[in-house]
């Protein structure tokens, strides 16, 4: 009888330490997968452009940009209207989020235009009709590359330029805003930082100790010295509120903070009358007059 027992309990410990073995494997496994697959959950490219400005009335020009890591990188400028005669001419650099590309943010252009703004928006590396594929240093370089056409090319002083920036390009924005000391930093929806994200996304796994990417915000943020407008809303489902709000606090002043509503894809610039309105006034406040027609392009 008692060799019958200590058989099933040896019995009952191997098939425990076997359960335990393939856990471990399976654990180990899935770090390893998230590990490889990390750019699928970072990067949603569109590879078509299936609109344009020109739908909607507005002249632009096609821009082919050189990266300093040899990409072409392709956008649109939109100049402000030419009968403007009441501020300075004034850009917005659109840094738009991780899906799609360009032309689904045709709306967003015509936002900015109806502020009184000229507008360049440009697709990252692997989007759009632009070369390459996207990585975190890539999306930087692609967002110099547009910041240099735009003081090279059309001759723009850095203080008349604001860099608005969607989610992840943001992100985006917050780094060249750190580099480049533009007149304005605008961001919508957008995260602390990647580690951040993957651990909301993988609470299960020890995702910051292998996240590929940084997109650090967070870190940036104190180190930007221009006025900085940040909005976010209680009901995104995909960057958490929190996240916007730790962004506002690290922000150096003078800044300012807007409370959307809607889920992440429903809410933004293009849909929120009270930050449009907030964004012309905060542009007026900051850099000493008025954006030219300063219109909100309410949609009621």
């Amino acid at each position: 009888m008692n060799d019958t027992g200590n058989r099933l309990r040896k019995f009952g410990m191997e098939m425990m330490w076997s359960i335990v073995r393939i856990a471990v494997a399976a654990y180990i496994g899935l770090c390893l997968l998230v590990f490889f697959i990390q750019p699928r959950y970072v990067y949603y490219p569109g590879r078509t452009i299936d609109d344009t400005p020109e739908r909607i009335g507005l002249s632009f020009e096609n821009v082919s940009l050189r990266t300093q890591d040899g990409e072409t990188i392709t956008g649109w400028y939109v100049p402000a209207n030419s009968t403007n005669k009441t501020g300075p001419a004034r850009t917005a650099l659109i840094c738009h989020g991780n899906g799609g590309d360009i032309g689904d943010r045709v709306d967003t252009v015509k936002t900015f235009h109806n502020m009184g703004l000229s507008v360049l928006m440009f697709d990252y590396r692997g989007y759009g009709t632009s070369t390459g594929k996207p990585g975190e240093q890539g999306t930087y370089f692609d967002a110099l590359a547009a910041w240099n056409y735009l003081k090279a090319e059309k001759k723009t002083d850095p203080k008349d330029i604001i860099v608005f920036g969607q989610s992840l390009g943001g992100a985006v924005a917050t780094w060249l805003s750190e580099q480049a000391n533009p007149g304005m930093l605008i961001l919508e929806s957008t995260l602390t930082s990647a580690p951040d994200m993957a651990a909301k996304i993988f609470p299960f796994l020890p995702v910051r100790l292998f996240c590929r990417f940084k997109y650090d915000s967070l870190q940036r943020l104190g180190k930007i010295h221009c006025p900085v407008l940040i909005a976010h809303s209680r009901d995104d489902d995909t960057v958490p509120f929190e996240q916007g709000r730790r962004l506002f606090a690290a922000a150096n002043e003078p800044k300012q903070f807007v409370e959307m509503t809607g889920t992440h894809n429903e809410c933004g610039i293009d849909f929120d009358g009270n930050f449009r309105r907030t964004a012309v006034e905060f542009i007026k406040k900051h850099s000493g007059s008025e954006p030219a027609e300063a219109q909100t392009g309410e949609k009621q």
